[in-house]
């Protein structure tokens, strides 16, 4: 009889926290509203509160980069295809009287805010603005989180790794300072309405639900291209480096934070504080799936001028009381095989055209 390989560890991490959730009674019944719910980390938090039995999750999306075969199926699962700028779909999903705001949506990202900035500070601030208007107005949110990304509080002028403390206005495109202004509206929200928010940085979120694209992050567009048998494009150099954090992971820190009374009025990193080398991760890539046309280096993007971005998470431990795993062999097989079983729905939605990103210059 063939032995078991058993699990492995890193994934033994994953179900461990499934076991040990401090909210597990919290949202049960609860009326939830995720804004952005139909996106990556969206489809995700809402899968995870479904099975969480929350009573009601609206969904609150444009599906401008998302796709709805990419929602969770499940029957406390209400969906809107709506926009955060527009009064009518604000309207409707809050007259389901929600108590919790998970706030997701935005103009995705970084070179997409540089070919359009006009639209990114539209979504990201205005947007914001009017939802946490609304949440006043509506006088029964108990707890709104906010997902702001470590570029939109960090830029080279920090000191590495990133602190909570120390932010920067020098940041690198529009989409970051969009991002940023949200976050301020949230302090302003919190200290003049006594709004309850958190916030939380994100660093470099990947795994199963995100579709790739021309604007999407580096770990789905990779996948793509090896599967297709493409070199994997490099931008800069070999020595560039990112804080990569398993989906799982960005999920449980938002649904902590969207818990812990100390998690209010103070900004907290989701990060595994691990650096990964961009070139490491190509060749990982190509090796698991069998890609033989390794990388090729490309000039780097103007707007991306930090080498090296890692987080400090020790906020995270000790008000989340948990850490992101440094996971990602594990992550990548979980992503990957997520690729596999969605290959026909990827390949219809995944969008490449020619534009101002060197990266698809291919």
């Amino acid at each position: 009889m063939r032995k078991s390989p058993g699990v492995p560890r890193d994934l033994l991490f994953l179900v461990v926290y499934c076991q040990t959730m401090p909210y597990s009674q919290f949202y049960k019944d609860k009326t939830i509203l995720v804004t952005g719910g139909a996106g990556a980390i969206g489809r995700n938090l809402v899968e995870k509160l479904a099975r969480l039995r929350a009573g009601k999750i609206i969904i609150l999306d444009n599906l401008s980069s998302s796709c709805i075969w990419n929602i969770p199926d499940y029957q406390n699962v209400l969906f809107f295809n709506g926009d955060i700028r527009d009064e009518n779909d604000l309207k409707r999903v809050f007259h389901h009287r929600p108590t919790v705001v998970f706030h997701l949506a935005a103009f995705f990202a970084n070179q997409n805010s540089v070919d359009y900035p006009l639209v990114s500070e539209d979504v990201n601030s205005r947007g914001m603005l009017k939802l946490l208007e609304y949440c006043v107005i509506s006088g029964n949110i108990e707890r709104f989180v906010y997902t702001n990304t470590e570029g939109g509080a960090y830029g080279s002028d920090c000191t590495m790794p990133y602190r909570e403390e120390e932010t920067s206005l020098r940041l690198g495109s529009p989409y970051y300072v969009s991002k940023m202004a949200g976050e301020a509206y949230c302090w302003f929200y919190h200290n003049h309405y006594s709004l309850p928010v958190s916030v939380v940085r994100l660093f470099n979120s990947y795994g199963p639900g995100e579709v790739p694209g021309q604007y999407r992050n580096v770990i789905p567009n990779f996948i793509w291209w090896a599967m297709k048998g493409q070199p994997l494009p490099l931008t800069g150099n070999k020595t560039i480096s990112r804080d990569f954090v398993f989906v799982n992971d960005i999920v449980e820190g938002i649904l902590r934070s969207g818990f812990f009374p100390e998690a209010t009025g103070t900004p907290i990193n989701i990060a595994t504080g691990q650096e990964t080398f961009i070139y490491e991760l190509a060749e990982l890539i190509n090796l698991k799936t069998s890609n033989p046309a390794g990388t090729r280096i490309l000039q780097q993007r103007k707007w991306d001028t930090r080498e090296k971005i890692i987080g400090n998470n020790e906020k995270c431990r000790r008000i989340l009381q948990f850490a992101p795993a440094a996971m990602l062999d594990t992550g990548l097989d979980l992503t990957i095989a997520w690729f596999h079983k969605n290959r026909e729905n990827i390949d219809r939605n995944a969008a490449f055209f020619p534009g101002l990103n060197p990266a698809l210059d291919v």
